[in-house]
């Protein structure tokens, strides 16, 4: 089960109207208006040195308890930088709040895989085309990193608890799981269900454990 972190946030794809809305939201959420220019950063990705970048993080804020930075065009961050964001993150993460927007996203893109498995990834301007089926197949092959990584992109793009759960039990009718298999992993889908239902777990946080769990059931097919 992973809890995501609130100050690290992914802006995946072009629609940058949409983006705009969402960072207001986080700007009103971390930074105290009255102040609200001398706590923020919004910094190029292009242009950006990892002595720079640094600089930044040591900044103390003014007004908020964390600045805020946010690094445009994040998939051209030069190599060096992404290694020292994804060396020192936990530090980085409690001296400001980050956001990374990037105007692609390429799902082989490991920086951006690694940090989506961490902070909170948003999907602007693209139509995703997972779905319940390409995430059993993850399941299949225990690929639980890939499995999360498909969980969050349709959470993100607004698909419901239930209707994945509800995908993931057709597809498995579909395919010739052997009873045993078929048993366990409905008892695992109910208690995803139970857990939901009766306020044990937010939602993300039960379908995440139960995609964990059905990666563990058995070896890939061969």
């Amino acid at each position: 089960m992973v809890e995501k972190h609130t100050a690290l946030y992914l802006f995946l794809g072009r629609d940058s109207q949409s983006k705009d809305l969402k960072l207001n939201k986080i700007k009103e959420e971390v930074l105290a208006s009255q102040a609200r220019e001398f706590d923020l950063d919004v910094l190029y990705a292009r242009e950006l040195t990892l002595r720079g970048f640094q600089e930044k993080i040591l900044l103390l804020p003014l007004r908020a308890e964390r600045r805020l930075i946010v690094i445009r065009q994040a998939q051209h961050l030069k190599e060096e930088l992404k290694k020292f964001i994804l060396a020192n993150l936990k530090k980085i993460l409690r001296e400001v709040v980050l956001v990374l927007d990037a105007d692609i996203f390429d799902r082989r893109n490991e920086f951006f895989n690694s940090l989506s498995k961490i902070g909170q990834a948003y999907y602007f301007g693209f139509e995703s085309k997972e779905d319940a089926f390409s995430l059993s197949r993850q399941i299949e092959g225990r690929k639980t990193a890939t499995a999360l990584r498909i969980l969050a992109e349709l959470l993100a793009k607004g698909e419901k608890p239930e209707r994945i759960m509800g995908g993931l039990r057709y597809s498995w009718e579909k395919s010739a799981l052997d009873p045993a298999q078929s048993k366990k992993r409905l008892r695992a889908l109910l208690n995803c269900d139970l857990e939901i239902k009766r306020g044990r777990l937010k939602p993300e946080l039960a379908l995440e454990k139960l995609i964990i769990g059905l990666c563990a059931l058995q070896a890939p097919r061969r």
